[in-house]
C-alpha cells in the first residue's frame, strides 16, 4: 500500500511482549466490557440516570495522560448526544489550579477514568472536588480492583470495574484506553442499542488488526524522523493519543505532533519536512470529512512530507488505510479501528529502534504509573 524503499521487518518473535498482545485482544477485551456492561446495567443506571436530569448538572471527563484523552475524544460526541455541555479537564489541570477547573456553585459529575487508579492527580483530583464541591458525585471507570480509584468508592459515587483483562500490564495503554472509552460511550448515549454498535467495533477493529500489522512494519522501516497525526472533532483527541503512543514507545526518540485538520495549518505546518509522516483521521461527518480531505490534498500537493497517509471508512484519495465495512459508523465509533495503525506502528518503531516495547524508557525516568509527583495543599 505504502511506497517505501526499504523491506519491512516481519512480525516475529520479538514482538511479541505485552504491548503487543494487548493491541490484539482489543477486540475480546471490548466484548468483555460490554458484556460486564450490560451485566451491571441496573446498577450504573440507579446511578446515572438521576443526576442527568439535573438541568445544569456539569459532566467532567478526568485522567492523566492517556486517561485525560479518553475525554478529550469522547466530550465534543457527548455534549452532542446529550444536549448539554460535557468537559474533558485533565486531573492534572485540576490539581495544579483548582480554582480554574473547579465550579462551586454547579451539581458535578466527576467521571475519572484510571488504567491503574494510582495517579496521584487523579486521586487528589476526587479529593480536592469533595473539599471544594457542594454538591459532586463521582463515576470512576478503571481497570484495577486494587486501585486507590476503586478502594476509595466514594458514598456520592459510582464504580465501574472493567475486566481484569484491560489492566495492562505494558507501559503504554492500549487495550486499556479502548476499554475505558467504549465504557463511557455506553453508559452515556444508552445501552440500548449497544450491544449491536459493540460487535460491529469489535468487528472492525478485528480487520484493522489483520490489515494494520504490515503496514506498520513498512512504515517503521522507512525510519521517518518526524510524525504528525491529524484529526477533527472527536479525532483531534485520538491525535494526541496517537502521537503519545509513538513517543512513549520510542522512549522520544521519533518527535511526534497533533492538530486538528483546519489548525495544522496555522504554524504547526512548519514542522513538516521530508522526513516527516502524516497520518489524518477522515470523519465520516459529510462537511468535517471535507475539510480532513483538503489538508490531505494539500500536503500531497506541497511535495514536502515523507508520506501523507489517510485513515479513512469511506474511499479517499491516495494512500488510504480503509476501515472496512464502517461506512455508516459515527466517528464516535471509528474512534477504535482507528487507533489500532497508530498503536502498531509505535510498536514496530520501537521494536526498530531496539527499544523494549514493555519498558521503552531504559533510564527509568518515565513510569508505567507516575513517581515523583508531590501533591500541594492549595489555600482554602
Amino acid at each position: 500500500m505504502f511506497d517505501t524503499t526499504v523491506a519491512p521487518d516481519q512480525p516475529a518473535a520479538a514482538a511479541e511482549s505485552w504491548t503487543r498482545r494487548e493491541i490484539l485482544q482489543q477486540p475480546a477485551t471490548l466484548r468483555a466490557t460490554q458484556a460486564l456492561l450490560d451485566a451491571s446495567a441496573a446498577e450504573i443506571d440507579a446511578f446515572v440516570r438521576p443526576l442527568l436530569e439535573f438541568p445544569d448538572l456539569r459532566i467532567m471527563l478526568c485522567g492523566a495522560g492517556t486517561s485525560a484523552f479518553i475525554g478529550d475524544c469522547l466530550a465534543p460526541w457527548l455534549s452532542a448526544t446529550l444536549g448539554r455541555p460535557v468537559e474533558a479537564v485533565a486531573t492534572t489541570d485540576i490539581v495544579s489550579a483548582p480554582h480554574l477547573y473547579l465550579d462551586v456553585a454547579r451539581p458535578t459529575l466527576m467521571v475519572s477514568f484510571g488504567r491503574s487508579g494510582n495517579s496521584p492527580e487523579s486521586i487528589a483530583a476526587v479529593e480536592l472536588a469533595d473539599a471544594r464541591l457542594a454538591s459532586i458525585h463521582h463515576l470512576v471507570i478503571t481497570c484495577n480492583a486494587e486501585g486507590a480509584l476503586s478502594r476509595r468508592a466514594p458514598a456520592s459515587g459510582h464504580v465501574v470495574l472493567l475486566p481484569e483483562a484491560t489492566h495492562d500490564r505494558a507501559f503504554a495503554m492500549t487495550s486499556s484506553f479502548s476499554a475505558m472509552m467504549l465504557a463511557a460511550l455506553s453508559i452515556f448515549t444508552g445501552r440500548g442499542a449497544m450491544p449491536a454498535r459493540v460487535e460491529a467495533i469489535a468487528k472492525a477493529v478485528e480487520a484493522m488488526l489483520a490489515r494494520s500489522e504490515c503496514e506498520a512494519a513498512t512504515l517503521a522501516a522507512a525510519d521517518f524522523e518526524r510524525v504528525v497525526y491529524l484529526g477533527s472533532g472527536v479525532f483531534q483527541g485520538l491525535a494526541r493519543e496517537a502521537a503519545l503512543k509513538l513517543l512513549e514507545l520510542t522512549d522520544g526518540a521519533i518527535p511526534t505532533a497533533f492538530d486538528s485538520s483546519l489548525g495544522f495549518r496555522h504554524g504547526p505546518k512548519t514542522i513538516v519536512t521530508p522526513r516527516t509522516l502524516v497520518v489524518v483521521f477522515v470523519s465520516n461527518d459529510p462537511l468535517t470529512r471535507l475539510y480532513d480531505l483538503d489538508i490531505i490534498a494539500e500536503l500531497r500537493g506541497d511535495g514536502r512530507c515523507g508520506a501523507v497517509i489517510a485513515i479513512a471508512a469511506q474511499e479517499a484519495p491516495g494512500d488510504t488505510l480503509l476501515v472496512e465495512s464502517a461506512a455508516g459508523f459515527a466517528d464516535a465509533d471509528l474512534l477504535f479501528p482507528y487507533i489500532v495503525l497508530p498503536q502498531l506502528y509505535g510498536l514496530h518503531c520501537s521494536l526498530r529502534l531496539n527499544r523494549t516495547p514493555d519498558q521503552p524508557n531504559a533510564s527509568g525516568t518515565v513510569n508505567r504509573v507516575v513517581q515523583g509527583v508531590r501533591i500541594h495543599t492549595p489555600a482554602p
